[in-house]
């Protein structure tokens, strides 16, 4: 004997709308999403169950709600979470080991792949990073290291990579924060970045790639050695 399914509840009903809203795009992450009377007018639900359904995307991690600001869209989609909080857990030399796969793929189809404007993206990163070197900025450096990368793994072309790239980026940011990379920048001895980026420019694969793996290796062995 089979179960009787139940028909979806209200509440049901309005975290699929949700889920649909965010997956449409017409959410896009950072975006604030309308007020619950809002939603409960649109919806034509109860504004309760507008609240339980914002209390269950919350709980798995598409949206946050800031007190006094209201709610926020923080992931477009659930499997971009489970991913986030498992690299939230994730020591930096285990990121580092995924890493030497995604970036040696990356920089390789990069370097066949990539439009002058993906060019010019990763140019302006490279510019607001050495910016921020100067400036001892080490939040803003971060930030413009992880867009360099993540523009590099844009101009892959593939979206697979794109998107796994996209969900480290956080890890990505502390990873750079802790390895204490904007240091040795200043220090004025590393221009693998910049390498990279010739690199890609130029349509030279095997070097890009085997550029990508050495500013892992530097990054490791930083990490290793605080005193490198």
């Amino acid at each position: 004997m089979k179960n009787v399914k139940r028909p979806p509840s209200l509440v049901d009903s309005v975290i699929a709308a949700l889920r649909q809203e965010i997956a449409q795009g017409t959410w896009k992450l950072g975006d604030r999403i309308p007020s619950e009377s809002r939603l409960a007018e649109t919806l034509g639900v109860s504004r309760l169950s507008v609240r339980e359904g914002v209390r269950v995307l919350v709980h798995s991690g598409l949206l946050v709600t800031r007190q006094g600001n209201g709610t926020f869209v923080t992931a477009t989609d659930e499997s971009q979470v489970a991913l986030r909080r498992q690299l939230d857990r994730a020591a930096a030399q285990d990121i580092i080991d995924v890493r030497r796969g995604l970036d040696i793929v990356a920089a390789r189809l990069a370097a066949t792949r990539r439009t002058d404007e993906d060019l010019e993206r990763m140019r302006k990163a490279l510019d607001d990073r050495a910016a921020a070197s100067r400036k001892a900025d080490v939040d803003a450096f971060a930030d413009a290291d992880v867009d360099f990368h993540l523009h590099i793994a844009e101009a892959a072309r593939n979206p697979v990579l794109r998107d796994l790239y996209r969900g480290m980026s956080d890890a990505l940011r502390d990873s750079v924060k802790a390895d204490e990379c904007m240091k040795h920048s200043l220090a004025g001895h590393d221009t693998s970045h910049e390498d990279l980026h010739r690199a890609v420019e130029t349509g030279d694969a095997a070097e890009a790639a085997a550029i990508a793996l050495a500013i892992l290796d530097s990054q490791e062995h930083h990490g290793e050695d605080p005193a490198a």
